[in-house]
């Protein structure tokens, strides 16, 4: 990767409930029209770089973004697909920690695949524990389980809408994909301006870092209450509100609030 770019400007976004309106079945997520037609609309603009970042692997988060300009990031952005075609994984090293934590742990989940209603999604780097399905009177019994993993050493695990994700290596959150992104670009975001976009406890952790870099943010959703971040409804709420902010042309104004109290 080429050294020394000045780059004006680098947009990052997660995927799920972000670009990608939440849906029941994971497995056929795609992008908002909306959210489509602003990576298109981003990329084009040769100063900026354009980012997705998502816990999902690489091989499931590639072809649900069909923008071969946008920068990839897979497993929380231990693993990177760059435009044209070149992949970036994580070292051996992170490999094996990894590889020693999964047998483990994933035996410590078999009690949540067994809870009615819970689906467990294998990402690799980390379990998706999904309970969308899980009936209103079961939910009392199953968030104290969820409480008590919490706990649990040696991991980290991270709340979303319907769902808390267990990662196999704490500190490879969303934070450490885009500070790892900036170190691939060679991005000073002293000099740069970054804008990040997402909707859940793992997204906080790069809003919080960006916003300390005196970026945007943009909580998407609802579930999030940051100091200094913008707001959207959804998908289409921030693509609106991206445009308004840049000034980009081609979508209706969205009306975006900046959330004053911490949450």
């Amino acid at each position: 990767m080429k050294r020394g770019i000045s780059i004006r400007r680098l947009w990052v976004f997660d995927f799920d409930g972000t670009l990608s309106p939440l849906v029941p079945d994971r497995t056929v997520a795609r992008l908002h029209p909306a959210s489509l037609a602003l990576l298109k609309d981003l990329v084009a603009d040769p100063r900026d770089r354009i980012a997705v970042l998502s816990s999902r692997t690489l091989e499931d988060i590639v072809p649900r973004v069909p923008v071969p300009q946008v920068y990839l990031g897979g497993g929380c952005g231990l693993e990177w697909r760059i435009p044209g075609g070149d992949r970036i994984f994580p070292g051996k090293k992170a490999e094996r920690k990894m590889e020693e934590r999964r047998g483990g742990f994933l035996r410590l989940l078999e009690r949540f695949a067994a809870f009615p209603g819970v689906e467990l999604e294998d990402k690799r780097y980390s379990v998706a524990i999904h309970f969308r399905r899980v009936l209103p009177e079961a939910r009392p019994v199953l968030f104290p389980l969820l409480a008590e993993l919490k706990r649990h050493p040696g991991i980290r695990c991270y709340e979303g809408h319907s769902v808390a994700e267990v990662l196999f290596i704490p500190s490879a959150n969303k934070s450490f994909g885009l500070r790892r992104l900036c170190r691939l670009l060679d991005f000073d975001s002293s000099r740069g301006r970054i804008l990040y976009a997402g909707d859940d406890e793992n997204d906080a952790t790069a809003m919080r870092w960006v916003l300390s870099r005196k970026g945007t943010v943009f909580a998407v959703g609802g579930m999030l209450k940051i100091a200094g971040a913008r707001y959207a409804d959804g998908p289409a709420s921030l693509a609106r509100g991206v445009r308004e902010l840049q000034g980009i042309p081609g979508s209706v104004q969205t009306k975006t609030r900046r959330i004053e109290a911490a949450g």
